[in-house]
């Protein structure tokens, strides 16, 4: 029984595959799919690591301009000094 439903199984995938192997028009589908994924992965691959960058850089600024913040704050609240 466990011959057969791996024969059967075998049979059911081979089948679609070697349709589209021959079929020279469904090849055509396969490799606009990767083409797409390729595209994709490589969108992803620069994407990630500038947007990481990008948002390291913001964080950076924002914090030295919240420093810078404080500084003056503190500044304005200390008495003038006359000359």
């Amino acid at each position: 029984m466990d011959d057969s439903f791996r024969d059967a199984l075998a049979l059911g995938l081979e089948a679609p595959l070697r349709e589209t192997l021959a079929d020279p028009a469904a090849g055509s589908n396969v490799m606009a799919f990767l083409l797409v994924a390729g595209l994709g992965l490589g969108m992803a691959l620069i994407y990630v690591p500038l947007r990481l960058f990008l948002t390291i850089t913001a964080r950076s600024r924002r914090l030295r301009l919240l420093q810078r913040i404080r500084r003056l704050r503190e500044e304005l609240g200390q008495p003038l000094s006359s000359s």
